[in-house]
């Protein structure tokens, strides 16, 4: 008996998990326009993904919350490898549901005036099926940690969604690099 009630609680703990997850967007992916407000260095500017991309790649990577602790140490480490991502062509943008305010004082403090991040509406994250949920499905309002790399042609090339913020950089720095080859 007890242990049927384990696995039934094991399930339900799995289902829970589950429904949290986001869903991302596919590799191969035409990824959505975006057009919106950003930030770079706490001067607020405006952000065409499109335009961006004429330049080469774009990481779009999508966090939940500024001046968090996740959220701020992967800022952190996305500005340490700011010339690294330069010397490989590529652009950085972070998104997040945060007020541009928010952002301009990100940008400088967290992003340490090295990368721009940019107003994620609902319907961008909603376009890029980054809604961070809770257990029971429900709509935080946020974003998911999820990194984007998107290529010249407007393509996903690469896909990374994991709450932790430690792979992020590396992963999508080697993603990139893997494009010039």
């Amino acid at each position: 008996m007890k242990r049927s009630i384990l696995a039934g609680l094991a399930s339900l703990a799995l289902f829970s998990v589950h429904a949290a997850a986001p869903a991302v967007l596919p590799q191969g992916a035409k990824a959505p326009q975006i057009v919106t407000q950003g930030a770079l260095a706490g001067k607020p500017f405006n952000f065409n993904l499109g335009q961006a991309l004429k330049k080469g790649p774009v990481v779009l990577y999508f966090y939940p919350k500024a001046f968090t602790q996740g959220c701020t140490l992967e800022a952190r480490a996305f500005a340490e490898a700011s010339a690294d991502f330069k010397a490989a062509g590529a652009t950085v943008v972070g998104m997040s549901a945060d007020d541009l305010p928010s952002l301009q004082r990100f940008s400088k403090e967290a992003c340490r005036d090295k990368f721009a991040v940019a107003i994620a509406s609902p319907q961008t994250i909603a376009a890029y099926d980054v809604v961070l949920r809770k257990p029971d499905g429900a709509n935080t309002g946020v974003a998911s940690r999820t990194s984007y790399v998107i290529g010249k042609d407007g393509k996903v090339k690469f896909v990374h969604s994991d709450m932790d913020y430690r792979d992020h950089v590396k992963l999508t720095l080697e993603a990139v690099r893997a494009l010039r080859r």
